[in-house]
């Protein structure tokens, strides 16, 4: 050891499990170099060392270049230790992956729409076929043959229309999320040879004739336009509007019904929608209700009324109705009143049965009404204490059964099929893990801890079966915390290559997500922001304290 140190070499061992790892840790990371620069923001000075590293320019500058280089030589010659390691997870994350497999088919009209994949080729295939089974099928898009000109390929928007004939889809090959909209003649396999740029959402008209799309700004990305587009047609199409607010971005969508269509502009905040007959593409768009400063509200249309999801005087969102010939606030009218305790996500409209999608105390419910026979409501039953669960792809409106999604941390993805009418679930379709997993080797579990300000935090866990807590388990604490986005606790299979190897993975559900409704997000951003990063600190020391691991084995 003398001698190793005289040569100023040090190594590390770390033990995962039974795996020992020995890693060189004398390296010496590269130091970008430090360019004070003052800026002025929001009437403070800020000094950034590293402001000279967003240049924008074409070419970049050469200091950025040579730095990133040798970032990328650090980690190449890091890495290049663990090179058995590396290919012993690869292969062992590669068995759980099953690489031909089948989605689960969704109806649209008189077909089932599915995907294909299949080993050693890189992207699925689109498929439709009038048989459930997916019998004598029709390939909609061979992605695999359309993406061999490319270095990246990706397909955004899949649109069919009502009658079946046309499809709409978008696909992007810079990696840049710059989507290229064309159509395809479904009837006799021809591509039309129009094409837009910069699309992101889409639909159709109910008569098939035309096609909405929102068009993105070439350099700031936002979603500032919506057209409209004669199918067949070479005429300029029609802009239906602009955005001219830097905040907002803008939508468009249809409610499943396919009566209504909606076009809404939304920013962090506040939001609005309009509306138009569907059968009426060409006519004039109204106002639901204009944007007000902290008023978010989502628009959907069912039987003759518009249904508003809304946080007026509601700050976990309650469902209003109005009428068609005048949805304005001043005739709305409680359909699903406020519950402090119940966050409402969204609520979606079937024929005869609606399914509100709820969270509770952190954790995510469906609950199905039955608008027919107006029995009670039910929450779709859950067999575990801690997971998620969702609303699978549902168009078709006159259903007799719904899919819903549902995982957690030792139960792979798992769509359902329910029966409205019996509400009875029934497995379509469980991820087949191809080198086995056995769920009664984990234990998964939600803790409680107590933030700074005494709020209490949960913390979702997974681990081997058997795990002492005593401490001295490895541990890798994720968290996010921003934008409302909720962490939910759901399945991976790479995860499982730690937890095999004695590691806890712990995901803390922080303030500024949505896990415990909407006084969650808001206190965790804007000046309540720094609630998230106690969190996090406090769920770390909660952990420790607890047993689970220590701090000199906790990875986050």
């Amino acid at each position: 050891m003398k001698g190793l140190l005289a040569l100023g070499i040090v190594f590390i061992v770390i033990v995962i499990g039974n795996t020992a790892i020995v890693a060189q840790t004398d390296m010496k990371p590269p130091v970008p170099k430090k360019v004070p620069k003052v800026l002025k923001i929001h009437g403070y000075e800020v000094t950034d060392n590293y402001a000279w590293m967003r240049d924008r320019n074409t070419p970049k500058d050469a200091a950025i270049v040579d730095y990133l280089t040798e970032e990328n030589k650090y980690v190449e010659t890091f890495m290049g230790q663990h090179k058995s390691f590396v290919a012993s997870l690869y292969k062992e994350m590669l068995g759980r992956i099953k690489q031909s497999d089948l989605s689960v088919p969704t109806r649209i009209g008189e077909y089932w729409y599915f995907n294909k994949t299949e080993e050693s080729k890189q992207y699925a295939t689109y498929l439709r076929s009038k048989a459930k089974d997916g019998s004598a099928s029709e390939v909609l898009l061979d992605v695999n043959e359309m993406a061999k000109p490319y270095k990246f390929y990706s397909v955004g928007a899949f649109e069919v229309s009502d009658d079946g004939n046309m499809l709409a889809f978008s696909t992007d090959t810079t990696g840049y999320r710059q989507y290229t909209l064309q159509f395809k003649n479904l009837k006799t396999g021809e591509i039309l040879p129009i094409k837009i740029e910069r699309v992101t959402s889409t639909e159709w008209s109910g008569d098939g004739k035309y096609f909405f799309y929102a068009q993105e700004d070439a350099v700031s990305k936002r979603n500032d336009k919506i057209f409209r587009h004669k199918v067949g047609s070479t005429e300029a199409d029609v802009l239906v509007y602009e955005e001219k607010d830097p905040l907002f971005g803008v939508g468009i969508g249809r409610s499943r019904d396919k009566k209504m269509m909606f076009m809404g502009s939304g920013a962090a905040t506040m939001n609005e929608y309009r509306y138009l007959p569907a059968d009426n593409p060409t006519g004039e768009w109204k106002m639901v209700a204009p944007r007000t400063e902290n008023h978010e509200y989502t628009a959907t249309f069912d039987r003759g009324e518009f249904y508003i999801l809304t946080n007026k005087n509601a700050e976990n969102f309650k469902v209003v109705k109005a009428p068609l010939n005048d949805p304005s606030e001043k005739n709305w009218a409680d359909y699903i009143a406020h519950n402090p305790a119940i966050k409402i996500d969204n609520i979606s409209f079937f024929k005869d049965y609606a399914v509100v999608s709820e969270v509770e105390n952190g954790l995510e419910y469906l609950k199905v009404m039955d608008l027919k026979t107006r029995r009670a409501s039910v929450r779709i039953p859950t067999d575990e204490n801690v997971y998620t669960m969702g609303l699978g792809g549902n168009p078709e409106y006159d259903t007799p059964s719904i899919h819903y999604n549902y995982s957690s941390m030792i139960s792979p993805n798992t769509t359902y099929e329910f029966d409205l009418k019996s509400r009875q679930s029934a497995v379509l379709k469980q991820q087949e893990i191809p080198s086995g997993h056995n769920k009664n080797k984990y234990d998964t579990t939600r803790v409680w801890i107590a933030s700074r300000d005494g709020v209490k935090v949960p913390v979702s866990l997974i681990m081997k079966k058997g795990t002492k807590l005593d401490g001295k388990a490895p541990m890798l604490l994720y968290a996010y915390g921003s934008y409302g986005n909720s962490m939910t606790p759901n399945f991976s299979t790479a995860r499982l290559s730690l937890v095999d190897r004695g590691m806890i993975y712990a995901i803390a559900h922080i303030r500024g997500g949505s896990e415990l409704g909407e006084k969650w997000r808001q206190n965790g951003r804007m000046y309540k922001k720094m609630n998230t990063f106690h969190d996090f600190i406090d769920s770390a020391k909660g952990l420790i304290k607890m047993g689970y691991t220590s701090s000199d084995r906790l990875v986050i």
